[in-house]
């Protein structure tokens, strides 16, 4: 298991399009994904429980990876968030 303690640093926090490009983008990994967000847990692949957790600009988040490609979720996690979603490929 892996935790990626990140700051969201997009102006839309993650909200509609940022939140749909990180729940599609980890839904491409096997491993179980998980964001820790004011005591709640929330499933990384889900579009609609990212955007239900009102995850601002600024705020701190856990992001936790179970699994067989912990690594490289955990690296295309950390580029989408403090890349801002300005450089998604």
């Amino acid at each position: 298991m892996i935790e990626k303690k990140l700051t969201v640093i997009n102006p839309e926090g993650l909200h509609m399009r940022p939140a749909a490009i990180f729940a599609d983008a980890m839904g491409l990994f096997d491993c179980k994904i998980q964001i820790i967000f004011k005591n709640s847990t929330i499933d990384a692949k889900s579009l609609l429980s990212i955007m239900a957790a009102c995850i601002k600009c600024g705020s701190d988040i856990i992001i936790r990876f179970d699994g067989s490609d912990e690594e490289q979720a955990a690296k295309k996690a950390c580029e989408l968030i403090q890349s801002g979603f300005t450089s998604v490929s």
